[in-house]
């Protein structure tokens, strides 16, 4: 979905089509007045569409800073989900992976909901993200990952965890925070899942060790939350099972914007290779 068609399905659902789009990625994310409206790629993601609203309304409910709805329900627009929320007040700063941390806290610490959560599918999107490079990537580097995510997944269902199974973000990232004038809130709420509470904690650390968050951020990250998830045993099959899809969701992009190939590129040759200092670029 490019966004021309995202900007036809939000005419159809009845908004300014010339909106300001704020995000294109799994959604396009566009700010009308004082709302903001997702559009999905497809009617596979209603589903999912439905659960990130249900989400919402259940952090309200507990108290935890969240993104609110502003309808409870998804509507199915020529194909695609569409969800509204109540638009937040400006940033009065970046977000900091303390901030991060102490959002994560309050989530880590609640029951499960009223309603179920899947488990996180961390490498579910491997093979969709493949098919959608096609033939814009090498044959062979596809199969690479695939064996990987197969391996990934075995190991990954036989591991000890070291905290509770629980709710979690599932895409734990300051990115995901947003700090209004009342404080850190927490935004994209359509990865919820109930697993290992150590997924939310191995991104931070990827981040660190791939992306070059400042060793002092990450050291803060673990001091707000009260755990490094590095001293677990089972961090490095949770790392390698997120490199392997995020080198799988850069692919998709490879078809229309040629730095997405190269950086897919740089990512798999650093897997093949063994060598974790190569730098990753956010994409």
């Amino acid at each position: 979905m490019d966004e021309a068609r995202a900007g036809e399905v939000l005419a159809a659902a009845g908004f300014d089509r010339a909106a300001e789009l704020l995000a294109l990625g799994e959604n396009a994310v566009f700010g009308v007045g004082e709302l903001v409206v997702k559009v999905g790629r497809g009617a596979e993601l209603l589903e999912r569409a439905r659960r990130e609203l249900a989400v919402a309304g259940w952090l309200a409910a507990a108290g935890v800073p969240a993104v609110r709805a502003a309808e409870p329900e998804p509507r199915l627009v020529e194909g695609h989900p569409v969800t509204v929320w109540h638009r937040l007040a400006p940033a009065v700063r970046a977000a900091a992976p303390a901030d991060l941390a102490g959002l994560l806290r309050a989530v880590h610490a609640l029951p499960a909901p009223p309603f179920p959560l899947p488990p996180r599918e961390l490498l579910g999107g491997v093979e969709r993200w493949l098919r959608l490079a096609g033939d814009a990537i090498d044959p062979a580097d596809a199969a690479y990952l695939r064996d990987r995510r197969d391996s990934f997944a075995a190991e990954a269902a036989a591991l000890t965890p070291r905290l509770p199974a629980g709710p979690i973000h599932g895409d734990a990232l300051p990115r995901n925070v947003h700090v209004g004038p009342d404080g850190p809130v927490l935004v994209d709420l359509e990865t919820f899942s109930t697993d290992l509470r150590e997924h939310d904690l191995v991104v931070m650390a990827l981040q660190r060790d791939r992306y070059g968050l400042d060793p002092a951020g990450y050291d803060a990250f673990c001091a707000t939350y009260g755990w490094d998830v590095r001293a677990w045993e089972g961090c490095a099959v949770l790392r390698g099972a997120r490199e392997t899809a995020s080198c799988a969701w850069v692919a998709q992009h490879a078809p229309s914007n040629p730095a997405a190939l190269t950086e897919f590129r740089r990512r798999v040759a650093s897997l093949r290779e063994n060598t974790p200092e190569v730098r990753w670029y956010p994409f």
